[in-house]
């Protein structure tokens, strides 16, 4: 599996001045942890989601959560757990006939209510369960959460690499008078499993719903004070050199178009300037789809630090996963900043005569964007990340 597999390879030569490279679930865990891309999540209620994945459907998946949480509604747990089990044994099955190889998988997670739920259904899956990169533990809390992690690392012990992605969304983050603390504790709780963490997820949509808000498609998560002070925090704690997490982009909500009140949120020069007239009409599309909303806030995500997005709908996979690619400029930037932490340089000039690249300050982001290339690639010099959308969404 690799990102962009989707594309024929003289496109990928014309496009890229380094390739995605490939990765699975038994990739080392830090290279892994970049890998998640649009990490799509779907209801264990959908019929059928294994043949969505056989048939290879939603295009540039990598990485599937299948819900058992929110998605489903209280009186239909039982029936979610049935068809979760009978997704997984059938591909299990379809692996075991060769007819798809382990690595043709995206990553797949399932999210649980509850530890009774995840024993329940982890142990009814059997040998399926190698089918499993994690699961996803939503509302994690430093009270609850130290249990939790100690006893699926211990009922997973033999599966490895098994991972678990906490979800912050509960009360205890999102306010004020609790949240440091609850921070700071969860912190510490997931440095002691860290091992087996494989992100940090931000549950917007809980946090909103705590105080009665819904942010519409023309505003991003930046932009509702309560939510962008609680990210800020979670990104001051988790995102810390000393031992940092790979965080990812909370879920954007929308994926049909509806009457505007505000006007678009694309630029248009960066399309006119590369494509033209053409490109004046792909960035029209893309708003007509609503993208441009999931846009402006992916690249916000992006440059607070974040990598990767939750999403609901398979039209945000290709545009969550080029917008994370990396420039052929930050890609230089980043190696000359590694070549030169030798102690003999505090500050070069960029390759591209734009900027000052101060060693010891950048390190830490060079490292990242080093990380980045190898699972996202590097655009070729003269191409952007709107070059991806473009063949990526209208091809």
């Amino acid at each position: 599996m690799r990102f962009f597999s989707y594309f024929e390879e003289d496109e990928m030569s014309r496009l890229f001045y380094q390739k995605p490279q490939p990765f699975n679930k038994n990739s080392n865990r830090e290279q892994l942890s970049y890998a998640l891309g649009a990490t799509l999540y779907m209801p264990a209620t959908r019929p059928h989601f294994y043949e969505d994945i056989l048939k290879q459907k939603q295009k540039g998946l990598t990485s599937l959560v299948v819900d058992l949480e929110d998605a489903v509604g209280d009186l239909n747990v039982q029936h979610a757990e049935a068809c979760l089990m009978e997704g997984f044994w059938e591909l299990y099955e379809r692996v075991n006939n060769g007819l798809i190889m382990m690595n043709e998988l995206p990553l797949l997670f399932f999210r649980i209510r509850n530890i009774e739920q995840f024993t329940r259904v982890y142990r009814s899956l059997g040998g399926a369960a190698q089918l499993l990169t994690g699961v996803v533990l939503p509302k994690f809390e430093a009270e609850s959460g130290r249990e939790l992690l100690k006893e699926i690392s211990r009922i997973t012990a033999n599966e490895q690499p098994f991972y678990v992605m906490p979800i912050l969304e509960s009360e205890k983050v999102i306010k004020k008078e609790t949240r440091m603390s609850e921070l700071i504790q969860i912190k510490q709780i997931l440095d002691k499993h860290r091992e087996h963490i494989l992100n940090v997820r931000i549950g917007a949509t809980d946090f909103s719903g705590i105080y009665g808000i819904r942010r519409s498609a023309d505003t991003s998560v930046y932009e509702i004070a309560v939510l962008r002070d609680c990210i800020a925090d979670i990104i001051n704690v988790f995102q810390r050199v000393d031992c940092p997490y790979v965080i990812s982009g909370p879920v954007w909500e929308y994926f049909s178009s509806k009457e505007r009140m505000l006007k678009p949120q694309l630029r248009q020069t960066p399309f006119r300037d590369h494509f033209g007239e053409e490109g004046l009409k792909w960035r029209s599309e893309l708003i007509d789809q609503n993208m441009d909303g999931l846009i402006r806030e992916i690249l916000m995500d992006i440059a607070n630090g974040l990598t990767g997005k939750t999403i609901i709908h398979p039209s945000h996979i290709k545009v969550v996963q080029a917008l994370n690619v990396v420039t052929f400029e930050e890609y230089l930037d980043a190696l000359a900043i590694n070549e030169s932490a030798t102690g003999e340089f505090g500050v070069r000039r960029s390759h591209f005569f734009n900027k000052m690249n101060e060693v010891k300050p950048h390190f830490y982001w060079a490292q990242r964007i080093l990380l980045k290339s190898e699972i996202y690639g590097v655009l070729n010099e003269g191409y952007t990340n709107i070059d991806l959308i473009k063949q990526g969404v209208f091809v």
